[in-house]
């Protein structure tokens, strides 16, 4: 099973030569998950050898340029190619308003495939997806416009039955599903089997914080508390709090103070202001307070994996 987060984008407002703005991709089980979609993000995606065909669900935290503005490119792209499956846009309404506007660059009546809006919720928490694995819950930021994060969490799934048992006990197809499902075992004799004694634990199900601009609130820790992996934005380094203050941004430390309240398993920041050639100030700063903080650069895979704490 496969569980990773590719960054497409780890830059902020004005895209720079080797740091394109934000766009990441979840991948889970070979489903993939767009997340923000910044200018020429389609162009990283062909980079780094994301295949366009396989998406179908995009995740918009907010309406500012450096979060959104490939959107376009990419709609007309698939249409070009022929795309005919639907597409899922998780996004403020302001956007859907957008693209049905008499000026809007792309006419979504023209595309020959269904673009699905869904808005999300800027006040409270709230399930916005789910399938037989994952479920993607929304969550409020603060920032100058209404904003989103975005957690990505396995299911739990069944207990694995252990096949030494099924011929030891003869136990059949029903009775495998009752048994995954966490019952006991009756034989014909009468004989009660415990579960425990026919299965194991399942993997622990792992899960993806997405914190995009925002100002510092612990008000998310409780949503992203023992997360195994969290992306938070890192805008500027610890001396310019004032600055991050004034334009709704987070500091490094902000970041990993966010990721040791919560408990996270690893901690990945991005979002840096153009000021900065590279990033290992602000992941110096993270480290002292997160040891397990890294400076996530374009191109970067991480998998998601469940960490001893």
């Amino acid at each position: 099973m496969s569980f990773s987060v590719k960054i497409l984008g780890c830059g902020s407002a004005l895209p720079m030569v080797k740091r394109f703005a934000t766009a990441q991709i979840f991948e889970h089980n070979s489903h993939l998950f767009l997340i923000d979609c910044a200018e020429a993000t389609q162009v990283q995606m062909m980079r780094y050898g994301v295949r366009l065909g396989m998406l179908n669900h995009i995740f918009i935290s907010h309406l500012h340029g450096d979060h959104f503005f490939g959107i376009f490119g990419l709609l007309s792209s698939f249409s070009l190619m022929g795309r005919t499956a639907d597409l899922h846009i998780f996004a403020d309404i302001g956007l859907q308003n957008m693209l049905e506007a008499e000026t809007s660059p792309v006419k979504l009546d023209e595309l020959g495939f269904k673009v699905l809006f869904h808005s999300l919720n800027h006040k409270n928490p709230e399930l916005i997806f789910e399938n037989k694995s994952i479920t993607v819950t929304s969550f409020p930021l603060r920032h100058r416009v209404p904003v989103c994060g975005f957690l990505f969490k396995e299911k739990v799934l069944q207990r694995n039955i252990i096949k030494d048992c099924i011929e030891k006990y003869n136990i059949s197809i029903a009775d495998i599903v009752r048994i995954k499902n966490g019952n006991d075992y009756v034989c014909n004799d009468g004989k009660v089997i415990p579960n425990t004694d026919l299965t194991i634990d399942p993997p622990k199900p792992v899960s993806y914080a997405f914190v995009t601009d925002t100002r510092y609130r612990e008000d998310i820790v409780d949503i992203i508390k023992g997360c195994d992996l969290l992306y938070h934005e890192a805008t500027y380094e610890n001396a310019l709090l004032t600055r991050a203050k004034e334009t709704f941004h987070c500091t490094a430390g902000q970041a990993a103070t966010i990721a040791k309240k919560a408990g996270v398993g690893k901690l990945i920041i991005g979002h840096y202001s153009g000021r900065y050639k590279d990033a290992s100030l602000l992941e110096k700063q993270a480290r002292e307070i997160f040891p397990l903080s890294y400076a996530v650069d374009d191109g970067d895979v991480f998998e998601v994996k469940s960490l001893k704490k």
